[in-house]
């Protein structure tokens, strides 16, 4: 069996869901947080308490640690230091074969995040279980906390003023190789050790953010460098302008000011990495194609740079079945939606911005079919959802979903720069009232439907 610790973080739910097919024990705190499947089996355990973890990794042939103290703050170093030390005695107590780290990249002189990644990797490395190291800088994948401040400051400030650690130089790992990586370290073909791993592409920061907004389709970024911005106010700047938990993003700014470029690359994956500009592009169509078929998994607010506004409303019994046919005769009108002339104003705002939205209904309702603006980018017996790349302000989905006795209506934006950013601000105290009344009318229709009407 292969252990993944951390399998609720990031790389952790990414790296199980490579594992499909193999029997797979997902490690956390919180067992609700845990990834699921057909062969994995979820553990909450306190990696610190080394009893437990041993009876946890019993019959483990290969263990990773995707664990971090970074969130909770404070001393996160120290807390860092007593989990790995803890895990590589319960591993080898328990007979794990290999342990594979993903730590990060840097030399000379590091900053304390950077430094207590690599005192992690030599803490597992200290019992007589064999540990791969891989290290890696920024990983460009829609979740990844790097990858999210970038995101967030290169869509909302077409100008920025910045502090010298722009200039430093980075080299990013695309998130497909990476976890692609990670499951070759697994083989004993790997030898144990540390393994510098990256993306073909050494940038600075200003350039990478150039590169985000060319491949998003955005104006270039006017960025200005100033000496006097320090890591700390550059904290407090960062949380104004992103939704980054601040406790990471502190510890992650302070690293900013060290090179995080491979200075020894390994030879051990044999894999062609991929340039910095495909993995931005992967990363936002990978993002964009899986929203329709995850758009109710998502809470209210904003995750990975979608704004998610869900509505539930009664749905009687007695009108399910006239709701199913509801969904299939979407298009060709406006009064579908609900509130047609909010619909209408809507159409009119999007003329001013240059979009040309039409009606149309298809001769039937399947996936990619054309209902007016949008395509049916997921489509099931008791569930549609629609989306858009016309709108000004960014990519847009509308899904209903029938579940029991309730009607399930979900609205997201993929805000595009500035302006979508404020677009979603300023209407969203209106969607509050427009979507619950959207959400009411596709009831009351239903209940005509099933009257005859």
């Amino acid at each position: 069996m292969i252990a993944v610790a951390g399998a609720s973080g990031y790389v952790g739910r990414k790296l199980v869901a490579a594992l499909a097919g193999q029997p797979v024990l997902a490690i956390g705190r919180r067992i609700e947080a845990l990834p699921t499947g057909d062969d994995v089996t979820r553990e909450s355990v306190d990696v610190t308490d080394t009893d437990a973890v041993t009876k946890t990794l019993a019959g483990v042939h290969t263990a990773y640690y995707l664990v971090h103290a970074m969130a909770g703050g404070g001393d996160f170093a120290d807390r860092d230091r007593q989990m790995a030390s803890s895990f590589a005695r319960a591993a080898e107590a328990a007979g794990v074969r290999r342990i594979v780290y993903l730590g990060g990249l840097g030399c000379g002189t590091l900053s304390e995040h950077l430094e207590s990644r690599q005192e992690v990797g030599e803490l597992l490395a200290s019992t007589s279980v064999p540990v791969v190291e891989l290290r890696a800088a920024v990983i460009i994948g829609a979740g990844s906390i790097s990858f999210e401040m970038l995101r967030y400051l290169t869509e909302r400030l077409p100008v920025m003023v910045c502090p010298r650690w722009v200039a430093t130089r980075v080299q990013p790992i695309g998130e497909d190789d990476l976890v692609e990586h990670l499951l070759r370290a697994a083989d004993a073909d790997v030898p144990a050790g540390v393994h510098e791993v990256g993306g073909p592409d050494v940038l600075t920061y200003q350039e990478l953010m150039q590169c985000y907004a060319e491949v998003r389709g955005l104006r270039r970024r006017r960025i200005a460098r100033v000496p006097l911005l320090t890591p700390g106010l550059s904290a407090h700047w960062v949380n104004l302008v992103t939704p980054v938990d601040r406790a990471v993003s502190r510890s992650l700014i302070g690293s900013l000011t060290t090179d995080v470029t491979v200075t020894n690359p390994s030879g051990a994956f044999g894999t062609a990495p991929t340039p910095v500009r495909a993995a931005i592009k992967s990363t936002l169509d990978n993002q964009r194609d899986g929203m329709a078929r995850r758009a109710f998994e998502f809470a209210n607010g904003l995750r990975d740079g979608v704004h998610t506004l869900t509505t539930v409303v009664d749905l009687p019994p007695s009108v399910t079945p006239a709701a199913r046919l509801d969904l299939r005769r979407c298009g060709g009108s406006l009064r579908w939606y609900g509130w047609a002339w909010a619909w209408w104003l809507r159409i009119v705002l999007g003329k001013l911005f240059g979009e040309k939205l039409s009606l149309h209904r298809p001769p039937e309702v399947t996936e990619g079919a054309t209902v007016d603006w949008w395509t049916v980018a997921d489509f099931g017996d008791r569930h549609i959802v629609l989306m858009t790349e016309k709108w000004f302000c960014g990519e847009a989905w509308l899904g209903y979903r029938i579940s029991g006795t309730k009607l399930e209506q979900v609205g997201a934006l993929r805000a595009k720069g500035m302006l979508g950013w404020v677009y979603w601000r300023a209407v969203y105290p209106i969607h509050l009232v427009v979507f619950r009344v959207m959400a009411k009318k596709q009831v009351s229709r239903a209940h005509r439907l099933a009257n005859g009407h």
